[in-house]
């Protein structure tokens, strides 16, 4: 087995959204944590600091007194509850999960070359993982799952993640704007350190359903409510929309036909999509495409557009994969390597090329295994022209 000194950070390019995925979880934990901590203990120092100033000025009498500190020490207790069943339910697992990653990826660290068993084991891992995410992101969630659980790699596959953006892509894709509207609350100081607009044009598709509806009353409450905050950066489209109430969704007036027009939900499902796949470091393409990309650029060559140079060994040059790599540029070669065609072998001094009086070039090897069965004959596969064997003369590469 052929094997390469193992380049580790080129191995671990694609991991990023590995590792953050479950970090943006366990920091979501952290935030409900804390809003419950100062929530609770808020009231606590309150309540305290009025018992203080009250036992100051002599106001407080025993039974009052200890019927507050029954009340602190309950909100203490209940904290400690809360707590309690966050660690449980969402903090300990998000954490296992994490760590399970991090091992994942540190066993990269202890492997020396490509062409290692353990390397092997973790390679077939990765692929897995990457069909898994390209399951998800095509909408084959069963695949998905039982690809997973098969495999026994739940824990390093986000299979929850692209669930939940499936059910906010599916309601919105019913003209519902509520569950993207709650997954914005619960991200909202991620979305306004990424300068995300997904929030405003949530609230604005709302308030054109409702200009759509006729509803003008609860248009305009509902402007000034959830838009007016937004006049700072958004004052045109706020200025737009608010002429919605006095134009009829049937208008052919260009500016307002749009803004009424129902693509306006494929450009949210875009946008939502856009927003949580930066909030959790994913690239818009599935990472099995990314590393095909990234293998096929490192291939691709000039002849590989030509069918008459096809080489049965290349990948770019299977007609499955022809269509990935259209997209990708050529690859840089310092140093050429040239390929026999009927062989797939790389043509050197130990198989030197071997020149038809037409100008072709094949292996030698190709060539003798060719002539031993056809009687020291050898056949162009280009132009079919036959010569016998020590007719062709050796190429010498420079």
């Amino acid at each position: 087995m052929s094997s390469t000194k193992l380049n580790s950070e080129g191995v671990l390019l694609l991991e990023q959204p590995f590792v953050r995925v479950p970090y943006e979880n366990y920091r979501k934990v952290f935030r409900a944590t804390q809003r419950n901590i100062e929530r609770e203990l808020g009231n606590v120092q309150t309540v305290s600091n009025d018992l203080l100033k009250r036992s100051k000025s002599r106001e407080v009498n025993l039974e009052d007194a200890a019927k507050s500190v029954d009340g602190m020490i309950g909100r203490v207790e209940n904290l400690k509850r809360k707590l309690s069943e966050l660690q449980d339910t969402a903090g300990k697992p998000t954490l296992d999960v994490t760590r399970e990653r991090l091992q994942h990826l540190m066993a990269v660290e202890t492997l020396q070359t490509t062409g290692s068993l353990d390397f092997s084991r973790w390679a077939d891992t990765r692929l897995d993982r990457w069909l898994v995410d390209w399951a998800l992101r095509t909408g084959r969630e069963n695949t998905a799952r039982t690809l997973a659980q098969d495999r026994n790699i739940e824990t390093l596959v986000d299979i929850d993640l692209f669930t939940d953006i499936r059910r906010i892509e599916l309601a919105l894709s019913k003209h519902s704007c509520t569950e993207a509207l709650a997954w914005c609350s619960e991200n909202k100081t991620a979305l306004r350190k990424i300068k995300s607009t997904l929030e405003f044009e949530l609230r604005l598709q709302e308030y054109i359903e409702l200009a759509r509806d006729q509803k003008k009353q609860e248009a305009m409450a509902y402007s000034k409510k959830h838009l007016v905050s937004w006049q700072e950066t958004h004052l045109p489209q706020i200025m737009q929309a608010a002429t919605l109430l006095a134009i009829k969704p049937s208008t052919t007036c260009g500016p307002y036909r749009r803004l009424y027009d129902d693509s306006r939900w494929l450009d949210l499902i875009q946008a939502f999509r856009l927003a949580i796949y930066n909030l959790n470091s994913l690239p818009t393409e599935p990472l099995l495409n990314l590393a095909l990309y990234s293998g096929l650029a490192s291939l691709k060559l000039p002849s590989c557009n030509d069918k008459s140079s096809h080489n049965i060994d290349c990948p770019v040059c299977d007609p499955s994969i022809n269509t990935l790599a259209r997209e990708v540029p050529f690859s840089h070669h310092a140093n050429s390597t040239i390929v026999c065609r009927i062989s797939g072998k790389i043509m050197d001094e130990d198989n030197m090329p071997m020149m038809f009086p037409n100008g072709q070039v094949y292996s030698r090897e190709a060539l003798e295994d060719m002539a031993a069965k056809h009687n020291g004959m050898v056949t162009c596969q280009v132009t079919d022209q036959k010569c016998e064997f020590s007719a062709l003369k050796k190429v010498f590469i420079s």
